[in-house]
């Protein structure tokens, strides 16, 4: 997470206002969805009781603490002041919630050497191949011989979804980790704002 100087600032200067504040740290908490974008949590915590798997970064003049399940989520984020320094407070700006999973069963998860395999397929072969028209894939979970994939960026909505992903993504992935027999897409593509090809209107 990118932190600005003038946010910096602002938080030390709230921060000041506190008994002892040396012992304080910028807390940053992904707390769920509103309006399509995430809802965060900013808050000043004793940096000693942060958790041991918590993201922790000396800013220089205040330390910034990140819950480990809101890393990922806040990963290219900017955390910036808005106006100045006596009036302004502090606004996070973020890529949106990827859209939900659809259809994915409980039991399904990421933790298998099967779904490191295909993560690496996709971040070394499929992910740059796709990234020339604007899309992306990501696994969203592996249930026994079945991969389920979240598609993005020009991916989402395009007409041509379904050929890239047969005739392209699941015969790499298929033929680089045998065990998977069936692809699933689970992208939410009413949702694509910016498809990289549309369908022509009748």
């Amino acid at each position: 997470m990118n932190v600005t100087d003038a946010a910096v600032e602002k938080a030390v200067m709230v921060r000041a206002r506190e008994t002892d504040p040396e012992r304080y740290a910028l807390w940053v908490e992904v707390v769920g969805v509103q309006g399509g974008e995430y809802a965060y949590d900013l808050s000043l915590q004793p940096l000693a009781e942060a958790p041991a798997d918590a993201s922790v970064t000396d800013l220089g003049r205040i330390s910034l603490v990140i819950p480990a399940e809101s890393v990922e989520l806040l990963r290219g984020a900017t955390l910036d002041r808005q106006g100045d320094l006596a009036t302004g407070g502090l606004v996070i700006h973020n890529r949106t919630p990827p859209s939900p999973a659809i259809g994915v069963p409980a039991s399904a998860d990421l933790s298998g050497d099967v779904a490191q395999q295909l993560i690496q397929v996709l971040e070394q072969q499929i992910n740059p191949a796709i990234a020339a028209h604007g899309g992306s894939a990501e696994l969203v979970a592996v249930d026994e011989s079945t991969a389920y994939l979240r598609l993005g960026g020009g991916c989402v909505g395009c007409g041509m979804v379904s050929v890239t992903l047969r005739q392209g993504i699941e015969v790499a992935l298929r033929e680089a980790v045998p065990v998977i027999t069936r692809v699933i897409d689970v992208t939410d593509h009413a949702s694509g704002t910016n498809p990289y090809y549309e369908p022509a209107k009748k």
